[in-house]
């Protein structure tokens, strides 16, 4: 008895649940997970720590400012932001939502959301927004750089990309890549072979994914998968008669959402035109600046 208990811990504890994955609220209500807490080990750093928890590298900067993200002195308690207001767009397939560095796949008829962080394109090669689909899944793919991606290349870091990158250990698109259909030229979601690349703005429009994260997506999505594409800072959403806000960093080349407020006061409006509210303005402002990712309270129902 006590192997076969010592043998069911160890197949626990080996055994690691790549996807945060949530069932969807009955009643409609858009806040899933919770937010949890965990103390820096020696040699952690927040590339190590989100992996570890499926969030990204500035989400997790977001959510605790003043410490070093590459450098956290062990012990320190860190905050780890899993709790997430669904964005209020229809729940089909999959939605990226670039401000926030994170995707939500929605399986047909499972009642459930998955999620994922992600890297996306850094700015100047932005990860362009629209809606389209999944046009074709491709396992361990050939890489073939854009040419625009090989001059910027050799600019930059003074040497040449090959014309053509084999599949295995040097290919940046990983073992899996999911092909986009129209509006989204030379863009993909596929893995990585560096990942320090989740959770930032790195890629040269792509959308990348831990190797454990997109070969889950992978296996899940058909050819035909709508995907949603979106950016935007603030999400509002209910939960047991409550109305939650969250506010991530804005975009270097949206800064304006740091001065203007009005997106916020959009965003809440728009979820609380069928379902009224009483909502504590002052507080949605404070939210709204801290831009800490972290779902909080600011109305309750009418």
């Amino acid at each position: 008895m006590k192997k076969m208990i010592l043998f069911f811990l160890s197949a626990i504890l080996s055994t690691k649940i790549y996807a945060l994955t949530f069932t969807l609220p009955s009643n409609g209500d858009d806040v899933v997970g919770k937010a949890q807490w965990t103390h820096v080990r020696s040699g952690d750093n927040f590339s190590s720590l989100g992996r570890r928890y499926d969030v990204g590298y500035f989400a997790l900067v977001e959510a605790n400012p003043g410490i070093d993200p590459d450098h956290p002195i062990p012990g320190t308690i860190v905050v780890v932001p899993t709790r997430f207001i669904i964005p209020h767009v229809p729940r089909v397939g999959i939605v990226l939502n670039i401000a926030e560095l994170r995707v939500y796949y929605f399986p047909k008829g499972a009642n459930k959301v998955m999620t994922f962080p992600v890297g996306v394109g850094r700015q100047g090669w932005d990860t362009p927004l629209g809606v389209t689909r999944i046009t074709a899944k491709i396992v361990n793919p050939t890489w073939i750089p854009p040419e625009d991606i090989r001059k910027w290349h050799q600019a930059t870091f003074g040497n040449v990309l090959p014309k053509k990158v084999l599949p295995g250990p040097d290919n940046p698109l990983g073992g899996y890549e999911l092909q986009l259909g129209a509006g989204f030229p030379e863009v993909r979601l596929h893995g990585t072979n560096d990942a320090g690349t989740i959770g930032r703005r790195c890629s040269s429009g792509c959308i990348h994914l831990w190797a454990e994260d997109v070969e889950e997506l992978f296996s899940r999505v058909k050819v035909g998968t709508p995907v949603r594409v979106m950016n935007d800072p603030y999400k509002a959403g209910w939960l047991d008669n409550k109305v939650y806000l969250e506010s991530h960093v804005p975009l270097e080349e949206n800064s304006v959402y740091n001065n203007d407020l009005a997106p916020m006061r959009y965003d809440v409006q728009a979820i609380t035109a069928s379902r009224s509210a009483d909502i504590d303005w002052d507080t949605a402002n404070d939210v709204a600046e801290q831009q800490n990712g972290i779902p909080q309270v600011v109305g309750v129902a009418k």
